[in-house]
Formats: C-alpha cells, sequence, structure tokens
C-alpha cells in the first residue's frame, strides 16, 4: 500500500523496498474547464541537481524536447498535450543505480505552457499529483497529492529524489513559482 504524503514530508524510497533500483514517477492533473478559455498545456520537467542544487549541465534538464538525462538513468515518456484521460498525464523512468554519483537530487516540476499569454494559473488546476511506482511491479509506493494551494502560480515543483548515503529518499515539496518554467530554469543555474 502507497504512503501518502503531505507537503514538507521526507520519506525513506529504497531502504524499506530492498532491491529497488528502477521507478516510475507518474505526474498528473486536472484542468477546470471556462467558457471561451484556453485549452491547457501542462508539462513536466525534471532537473538533475548537483551538490549545489544546481543543472551542472543543460543535458541535465529532461523535458519534452530533451526526453533523457543523467547519461539515460532519467527519462521523460513523451509530452501529453491534453491531460485527457484517467491516470498519469505524464511520466518519468528513473533507474536510481545508474544516476551519475554528481547528482545529488532529482527534482520534479509541473509547469502551464504559455500561462502568461493564455492567463492561466494553478489555481485553474486540480487534483495535481506525483507518485512513485516500482517499475517491475507497476506497485504504487508513494503517492502526494498538491491540493489547492496555488492561485497564481505557474509553475510547482512538487517533490525530489534525494540521495541520503547509499540510499534515496522523496521529498513532497510542493512550492509555487511564478514566472513559469523559466523561473525554474533559472533557479536551477541554467539560462533561460
Amino acid at each position: 500500500m502507497a504512503i501518502s504524503l503531505t507537503k514538507g514530508q521526507k520519506v525513506d524510497l529504497t531502504k524499506g523496498n530492498p532491491g529497488l533500483t528502477k521507478v516510475t514517477v507518474g505526474l498528473g492533473w486536472d484542468t477546470n474547464k471556462y467558457d471561451g478559455g484556453n485549452d491547457f498545456d501542462l508539462d513536466s520537467s525534471v532537473f538533475l541537481l548537483d551538490e549545489n542544487g544546481k543543472c551542472p549541465t543543460e543535458a541535465e534538464f529532461v523535458f519534452y524536447n530533451n526526453l533523457k538525462g543523467g547519461n539515460g538513468s532519467v527519462e521523460h515518456t513523451g509530452d501529453n498535450r491534453t491531460g485527457e484521460g484517467e491516470g498519469d498525464d505524464e511520466q518519468v523512468l528513473v533507474n536510481l543505480q545508474d544516476v551519475p554519483q554528481n547528482i545529488q537530487k532529482i527534482s520534479f516540476a509541473i509547469t502551464i505552457h504559455d500561462a502568461e499569454a493564455r492567463s492561466q494559473n494553478f489555481g485553474q488546476v486540480s487534483n495535481a499529483y506525483v507518485r512513485i511506482l516500482n517499475q517491475e511491479s507497476n506497485e504504487e509506493l508513494i503517492r502526494y497529492d498538491l491540493g489547492e494551494d496555488f492561485s497564481i502560480e505557474t509553475a510547482v515543483v512538487v517533490g525530489e529524489l534525494y540521495r541520503h548515503g547509499t540510499e534515496w529518499k522523496f521529498n513532497a515539496i510542493g512550492s509555487g513559482y511564478q514566472g513559469g518554467l523559466a523561473s525554474l530554469v533559472n533557479d536551477y543555474g541554467l539560462n533561460a
């Protein structure tokens, strides 16, 4: 049974699941429909971070235009432009044992594409979540439902996998940003 997290909660991933090396990170959301409104296009992005909390190179920024990072240890399965349907809207495959040693954290974010031009924000998004599954058994191990805490934000860092000694843990972050993906890219040491 999955562990359900609240904002700021940290939980062990590999210690309690011996032998776990491959996980699927599922991200999902629903958008509220407004009359005459533009369609929403939400995107998941992944930042592979060094000990300074920065992306060492642009290759460690994984998103719909760069589907692999960390020497192939992190793979985005592709862009879902509508968010329609049940289940995860986008997924990221992570092979924990192959993540390069200089990468200390893997940060997962959801952003709204063209949010400012479309007058959209996370106040119009509901049921956003991140979950970690055992890739081999498809068992859900960890789930974090973001709730309705955001009103003007156009990007949300939902959580991060991070090294703790020889183990991996997960931190439910749930921090919103204004300025969309560009603000996150800058914060993580890359130039937008």
